[in-house]
């Protein structure tokens, strides 16, 4: 296992707690954050260790802070 795949994991667990909390589709999701559906796939599987202006668009269209996507340091 890679070294930073516990932050990938709980990274995109985070993604996908705040998308489906806000009843979006992963469809809809990559259509708001201008992205192909496949990486949101890839990003919420922990298989894609994205570019930071993918996760600031993710952050915009799902409307949430920083520490609700981003994992703590614990």
């Amino acid at each position: 296992m890679r070294i930073d795949q516990p932050i990938l994991d709980k990274l995109g667990e985070n993604i996908r707690r705040e998308r489906v909390a806000a009843k979006l589709t992963q469809e809809k999701l990559s259509e708001l954050a201008g992205m192909d559906i496949t990486n949101l796939q890839r990003i919420e599987s922990g298989r894609y260790n994205t570019k930071v202006t993918t996760l600031i668009r993710l952050r915009k269209a799902l409307h949430v802070d920083w520490e609700d996507l981003l994992p703590s340091e614990e």
